[in-house]
């Protein structure tokens, strides 16, 4: 059995964690919001969404993937 005071401090950390998991479901929404908004001003979400991910990325990173890609290409006769 838990004593009282633990299960109060469950309590206070199962509702702080479904408060976050709420917010960043409105944040999700936001992003998807941006996203649509992107896409009827002609930009390409895939693309977009490539740019994002490589700049969250360290820069050495990005190089060192790119170089694999363009190697594998080259071997591939591409």
């Amino acid at each position: 059995m838990i004593n009282p005071d633990t299960a109060k401090q469950l309590l206070t950390i199962v509702n702080r964690i479904e408060r976050l998991l709420e917010e960043r479901k409105a944040i999700n929404e936001d992003i998807q919001g941006v996203y649509a908004e992107a896409k009827s001003n002609g930009f390409d979400v895939p693309a977009l969404k490539e740019v994002i991910k490589l700049r969250s990325k360290d820069p050495k990173e990005v190089e060192e993937a790119e170089f694999m890609v363009d190697t594998y290409m080259n071997a591939l006769g591409a």
